[in-house]
């Protein structure tokens, strides 16, 4: 689990057909290799990787098929990846939850710098039949989480159909990550919001007819319409 608050900057050497060599060359490179040990995780442009070997300012991870298939280190290694190690129990969370499952790839369209932030508009594959469509869409709302290269970011606009969105990206996050060096129709790694997905998985269960949201769960009587959630109940139960 990640927050998506980007600590440093590396590079990336393919060693043979899955593995990678990762190099701290920007940021705080610290925080990436203070601890460090074998076995760890640690986001790699929001790729959750495996640590199989610690070398001098780096490590070497490995991917597998399908993380090759479905992120971008498939597609690209050139210029700077974004890093940051998994999350400390009781660590400050000052992003998002990130899992660093990508869903896709999608693309950068544009950047326009403001006053005080650069907004910027990505884009994805817009057929049915994509991994995009499927797995993303239906979690870009207004004001919604989402990562872009592990970046945890607010999307300030987007489209009904989930095929494009907007983030306003404010200095710090611009000039510590690789956002810095995207131009347009550069590939970044998508990841929507986890707590959306759960409740779309619960709400497309339901309609389904495979689970009834009604039904009484540890010891709270099971109710016949969402009108008697009221907060008198939610407070008789322990939800004050």
């Amino acid at each position: 689990m990640f927050t998506g608050l980007i600590q440093a900057l590396g590079t990336l050497q393919p060693i043979g057909q899955d593995q990678f060599q990762i190099s701290c060359v920007l940021g705080d490179v610290d925080l990436i290799l203070q601890d460090l040990a074998i076995g760890d995780s640690v986001a790699v442009d929001g790729v959750c990787l495996t640590v199989v070997e610690i070398r001098d300012k780096g490590f070497i991870a490995t991917a597998s098929p399908e993380t090759l298939n479905r992120t971008k280190l498939g597609q690209s290694l050139e210029g700077y990846f974004n890093l940051e190690t998994s999350l400390r129990a009781g660590s400050k969370l000052g992003g998002h939850f990130v899992t660093g499952h990508v869903d896709g790839v999608g693309c950068l369209q544009s950047v326009v710098p403001t006053a005080t932030s650069w907004e910027m508009r990505f884009s994805a594959p817009v057929s049915v039949a994509t991994i995009w469509d499927r797995q993303i869409a239906p979690y870009i709302v207004p004001k919604g989480s989402i990562a872009v290269n592990g970046i945890s970011l607010t999307i300030s606009d987007c489209d009904v159909e989930g095929r494009w969105f907007e983030v306003a990206v404010i200095p710090h996050s611009y000039q510590e990550t690789n956002l810095r060096y995207l131009q347009p129709g550069s590939w970044v790694n998508i990841e929507a919001d986890i707590l959306g997905k759960y409740v779309g998985k619960f709400l497309q269960s339901y309609l389904k007819g495979n689970l009834n949201p009604l039904e009484s769960y540890n010891n709270i009587p099971a109710i016949s319409t969402l009108e008697e959630i009221t907060p008198e109940f939610l407070a008789e139960h322990g939800f004050s």
